[in-house]
């Protein structure tokens, strides 16, 4: 047992990864693409155009820089349990196409759930001694840089939801009629509801209602000053300690 790993962890088995993608085929066989959107007001392409361009920009810079850092994670999580070290899971992206989104694996192999069913909670018995602290530090995220430059998302947008995600034991889209209007801009990393506290499971269809309700502010009022500012805001929590668990 090294330093970083947690009692209730064992070595990773490769067919586990067998198992886990066959729970994810029949978790999100009934979940069907959506055909349409509400229709919002268009865009100027232009300033899409600039905000792709700065996800480009920034996204390939920021693996660049932290190429070191990403090894070196990389490394910690192989030596605590010897398991993958990223964590995939399909979520929903621009006009609700199906995308596989990578985190750092902050959880024990066998206990990770890529259907998105299962959400994480405050002190989970899944996470690994390591996973806890890229979780509290939201480092785990950092991955999603790749699906920025890939085009899948943006630094800036609706936050990225699994598409088995609940909200009171209900899919989201059951509980709030127009929750697919936001995914008529790209998912990001950071959003307008997460900058006003709105993350983590969500118990309460009030509280997955006003999540959602600052998720369509955002596409409605979209600009690039706005995004400008949850980029500080967010940068600002983060500096003050941050919201992950």
């Amino acid at each position: 047992m090294n330093a970083f790993t947690s009692k209730t962890s064992s070595r990773f088995d490769p067919s586990q990864r067998q198992t886990k993608t066959r729970t994810l085929l029949v978790a999100n066989s009934n979940i069907r693409q959506p055909e349409s959107f509400a229709n919002g007001e268009a865009k100027p392409a232009l300033r899409l155009a600039v905000k792709r361009l700065i996800d480009i920009v920034i996204s390939a810079n920021a693996l660049l820089v932290l190429a070191p850092l990403f090894l070196a994670i990389a490394l910690l999580i192989k030596l605590d349990d010897g398991g993958p070290v990223f964590f995939r899971q399909i979520r929903w992206g621009l006009n609700g196409r199906k995308i596989n989104v990578f985190k750092f694996r902050s959880m024990r192999a066998e206990a990770c759930d890529p259907s998105g069913i299962q959400q994480t909670v405050k002190g989970d018995s899944r996470m690994t001694a390591i996973g806890a602290m890229l979780r509290r530090t939201n480092i785990d995220e950092l991955p999603q840089l790749l699906n920025v430059l890939k085009g899948e998302m943006s630094l800036v947008g609706p936050r990225c939801h699994a598409i088995n995600m609940r909200a009171a034991g209900r899919l989201y889209e059951e509980v709030v009629p127009n929750y697919h209007h936001r995914h008529v801009m790209r998912p990001g990393i950071t959003g307008l509801a997460q900058t006003r506290g709105w993350r983590g499971p969500t118990t309460r269809p009030l509280a997955a209602r006003a999540r959602i309700a600052c998720d369509i502010y955002y596409v409605r009022n979209f600009s690039l000053l706005l995004d400008l500012k949850i980029l500080y805001k967010t940068l600002l929590i983060e500096l003050r300690g941050g919201t992950g668990f």
